[in-house]
């Protein structure tokens, strides 16, 4: 059920199913229609709750300078919207930049996650190199919007079969990615060079935690998901074949079973 909720001065667009809560926070620059086959396929009795980040899709664009937009503002954007529903623990999911919110989430409010699952993403804070490269994504969207940012990144987030063999999926997310904000994209991409490193941060993960990778990942590869699971108390990892930075998009099937099995040992 689509549903839009105020939390404090920030209006989240949200699909909400009903059940034990399970939480999906999207990547950059798309909204929740990115976990659609999560919605439709997981067949589970769980509650999945799968919103807007601020500044995407349906979700309010907020107007005040770009230090508005940080990890720890998404986090309690979600935070929020925890409490506006009355629901004190969840399952979150957080893919690329969702996981980073993911970090934030755990560091801030630990006491709200019952489980974790890091897909597709990395601890780490961004390199000089990462960080120059987010100011200049700014300056195109700026000069060019959101399209230049998107087809920048579509070679880099699929593998080469699905950029071969699944034009339809390659577009459906090119056309995601250029419909966002581009208000939201530039704060997005303020807050992701800004980071901390949450490496340090991993040890005290004390929920169980899931860490998936596409085998193909050319932006967060299977290196960094393996060391980031050894740093996790008793993290399981899974590595799903033919996907490349969208595991959930690509392998809905594998990614959706894997899932499925993580939240079955929670109950």
């Amino acid at each position: 059920m689509d549903k839009l909720i105020s939390v404090n001065d920030i209006d989240l667009f949200f699909e909400d199913t009903g059940g034990m809560p399970l939480l999906l926070v999207h990547g950059f620059p798309m909204d929740h229609t990115m976990w659609e086959k999560q919605l439709t396929g997981l067949g589970i009795h769980e509650r999945i709750l799968a919103p807007d980040l601020r500044g995407f899709g349906k979700s309010t664009v907020p107007t005040r300078p770009y230090d508005c937009y940080s990890m720890d503002a998404y986090a309690t954007d979600l935070r929020n919207l925890l409490d506006a529903l009355s629901l004190q623990q969840v399952i979150l999911v957080g893919l690329s930049m969702g996981g980073y919110i993911a970090f934030a989430f755990h560091r801030l409010f630990p006491e709200r996650l019952k489980g974790l699952v890091l897909v597709d993403t990395r601890p780490t804070e961004d390199t000089p190199d990462g960080k120059q490269g987010r100011l200049d994504a700014i300056e195109k969207v700026r000069q060019g919007g959101v399209k230049m940012i998107a087809d920048d990144m579509i070679p880099k987030l699929f593998s080469l079969n699905t950029l071969k063999n699944n034009r339809s999926l390659v577009e459906k997310v090119r056309d995601m990615m250029t419909r966002q904000p581009s208000g939201g994209v530039i704060g997005a991409l303020h807050a992701m060079a800004d980071r901390p490193d949450s490496t340090p941060d991993l040890p005290s993960i004390q929920v169980p935690t899931l860490v998936v990778v596409g085998a193909d990942d050319k932006l967060t590869p299977p290196e960094d998901a393996m060391r980031m699971a050894r740093n996790i108390r008793n993290a399981r990892l899974e590595i799903i074949p033919g996907a490349g930075h969208l595991t959930p998009l690509e392998a809905p099937g594998p990614f959706n079973r894997t899932l499925r099995e993580f939240i079955s040992e929670l109950k």
